[in-house]
């Protein structure tokens, strides 16, 4: 009878002792929108500003070295990763660098926003996140 008690005790301990970080199975929200900026060859030019549709988006739980998420913006360019735990999670997106040479424009660079759920049913929406085209 005790090794059932103990058994029993251990297994509550355990499940309890364990606090959840970063990641699915929560209640909270992460939004936010992707915004193209659409340049000339040579980045001289804004020719247009318009919402990132179907574009990739991506999501890190807590100090992941890789992604744990990715999903693509809707017509409108918002994008919501939804049952998030409270903790720390980086957002980003891939953009042209207009700082390079108009030739050597395939190189991409990210776009991060880093941000924390305090709260079980938190809803954060981060700054928009221009990209270049």
């Amino acid at each position: 009878m005790k090794i059932k008690v103990l058994l029993i005790i251990a297994v509550l301990v355990t499940l309890f002792a364990c606090e959840k970080g970063p990641g699915e199975g929560g209640q909270a929200t992460i939004g936010g929108t992707v915004i193209i900026e659409d340049y000339n060859f040579d980045f001289t030019i804004l020719r247009d500003t318009y919402p990132a549709q179907e574009y990739d988006v991506y999501l890190i739980y807590g100090d992941d070295d890789y992604y744990g998420d990715r999903i693509k913006t809707s017509y409108d360019g918002y994008f919501e990763f939804p049952y998030l735990r409270e903790g720390d999670y980086t957002i980003f997106v891939y953009s042209k660098d207009k700082t390079l040479d108009y030739n050597t424009t395939s190189r991409k660079i990210p776009i991060i926003r880093e941000v924390s759920i305090t709260s079980k049913k938190q809803k954060l929406i981060v700054d928009d996140m221009y990209v270049v085209k």
